[in-house]
């Protein structure tokens, strides 16, 4: 399978099965050269970063109603012409064409020819409303602007259709990052120290991750920054008793047991069994002994938790509007759906709190940007709960994050995925 067959069957499966676009291109990229991988999930990612702003000028150069199938293919070949600077005109054009063969008809084809060349002859012209420019639905415009207003709106809608930085965390228990950093590089992967966070890598052209040895040898795994500080912000050590409760796929708590070196207790949780079970395998890469996984909804009890841990990480379920530049598909998603998730929030939060013992730590996250999901939901818990308070973050002076107690970070500002950290503690 070539990179653009992988990148048009991955949408075509996101179109018809509401199929996540990471997860349809891992099953499709296995086994796949890392150049061609890489290449697919750019071009698959592309289109549906830019899907709305695609379709206004496809639409201009067509009449009627398309074949889903053929319009997945223009988007894909008119996403090459338009912002891939590499590929030749031709190949894109040419590819496209021979997709339409196998996937639609002659008629499509010749329709398909058309159009693009029609297209490489003509000036594409920039619509002037955000939502079509950056290809976000007006209603999340309008959400988003309503709480940081057009100018950080926008700056944040760009950044969605950037290509983020991959972030490696070292594993110090059984590698450092010098060592990490040669075995990326022999590999032929650009590898560098991330500016600002320690024990932490960034890294491109690395295609699957999971084909790397140092990745089969468990000297690293992938997590964002913003996740990173999250378990920082708990300020871990050695021989505690530590809960993860919403855990999956597992990043937060093998950070965690990382901190711990590895000694304590260290309870993931999640409501999923066939994600425990990433958990599992997770840990066992990275040489972690100290995880205890359990199947637990966290707004449910545990009555032999309460008052006994140290500290606890709450990354509760959110509209995961912080991830957009991974997981662009979510824009599309409706926003009515996420409107019940603070109640959600407040619940765990409170079930959660249960578990700190006097003197201990409760760390409140998510990967959104909206208030009604950060600091609302931490502001009332403090209102509900007066034995515990809010308590300062120190972040790495080079990160430019302010320190404080309730902090929401932006991929336009930040570099790091959009996402909220609270930390609270339990009076003595």
């Amino acid at each position: 399978m070539t990179a653009r067959d992988a990148a048009v069957c991955a949408l075509i499966a996101c179109r018809k099965g509401g199929a996540w676009s990471d997860g349809a291109l891992k099953e499709l990229l296995t086994g796949m050269e890392r150049r061609d991988a890489a290449l697919a999930s750019r071009l698959c990612y592309g289109v549906l970063q830019n899907r709305m702003l695609l379709d206004y000028w496809i639409t201009a150069f067509t009449k009627g109603k398309l074949q889903p199938a053929v319009l997945d293919i223009l988007r894909l070949a008119l996403y090459q012409l338009r912002f891939m600077d590499k590929i030749p005109a031709s190949a894109a054009v040419n590819e496209a064409v021979e997709q339409a063969k196998r996937l639609a008809n002659p008629a499509a084809a010749r329709l398909v020819n058309g159009v693009l060349r029609s297209m490489l002859r003509a000036t594409l012209p920039m619509p002037e409303d955000m939502a079509t420019k950056y290809s976000h639905p007006q209603a999340l415009v309008d959400l988003l602007t309503e709480q940081y207003g057009a100018e950080t709106t926008e700056r944040l809608l760009q950044s969605h259709n950037e290509a983020p930085q991959t972030v490696l965390q070292v594993n110090t228990l059984v590698s450092d990052t010098q060592q990490v950093l040669n075995a990326l590089e022999q590999q032929g992967a650009q590898a560098q120290r991330h500016p600002w966070l320690g024990d932490c890598i960034t890294v491109s052209g690395t295609g699957n991750l999971e084909q790397l040895d140092a990745y089969k040898n468990g000297w690293f795994y992938a997590q964002d920054a913003a996740a990173k500080l999250a378990v920082s912000a708990a300020q871990l050590q050695s021989g505690m008793n530590v809960l993860d409760c919403c855990a999956a796929p597992g990043g937060k708590s093998f950070a965690a047991a990382i901190a711990m070196h590895n000694e304590g207790k260290l309870f993931s949780c999640d409501i999923h069994p066939h994600k425990l079970k990433l958990i599992k395998n997770g840990a066992s890469r990275l040489h972690i002994s100290i995880i205890s996984m359990r199947l637990q909804d966290a707004s449910q009890p545990v009555t032999e938790w309460e008052g006994k841990m140290d500290a606890v990480l709450a990354d509760v379920p959110c509209s995961g509007l912080g991830v957009i530049r991974k997981k662009p598909d979510i824009r599309y998603k409706e926003l009515g759906q996420t409107e019940r998730l603070p109640e959600l929030q407040r619940a765990i939060l409170t079930q959660q709190a249960s578990y700190v013992k006097p003197g201990g730590v409760l760390i409140y996250s998510t990967c959104t940007v909206l208030r009604r999901e950060n600091e609302a939901v931490a502001e009332q818990f403090l209102k509900d709960n007066p034995d515990f308070s809010a308590e300062t973050v120190h972040y790495p002076a080079q990160s430019g994050i302010e320190d404080a107690a309730m902090t929401t970070l932006l991929p336009c500002d930040h570099g790091t995925d959009g996402f909220f950290i609270c930390k609270f503690r339990r009076k003595a």
